[in-house]
């Protein structure tokens, strides 16, 4: 899937919900479930936001650093998901 049909697909929180199981990271999905209920959203509420908000207020700098791990992913798709929802994490609990 090409990133930007991800990014579009991503904005439906059922799809969302799909990606993040998708990504097979027991700890980042237990920290997206806690999140979300944090902020009372349900997880692909917290994964679209998450997502629209790095796509929409991304520096340069951090969209060049996304770039260059996706260029070196061996799914840019899921690597673009996992890096966005990590660094959603980590600004939601500072």
């Amino acid at each position: 899937m090409l990133l930007g049909d991800l990014i579009a697909r991503v904005q439906d929180p059922a799809f969302a919900t799909e990606a993040l199981l998708a990504l097979d990271d027991l700890a980042l999905m237990a920290r997206i479930n806690s999140e979300s209920a944090r902020n009372g959203l349900e997880p692909g509420e917290f994964i679209s936001q998450s997502v629209a908000r790095f796509v929409n207020g991304a520096s340069d700098e951090e969209w060049l650093a996304m770039i260059g791990a996706l260029v070196q992913a061996e799914n840019p798709g899921r690597a673009f998901l996992h890096l966005v929802l990590s660094k959603a994490i980590a600004r939601s609990t500072h």
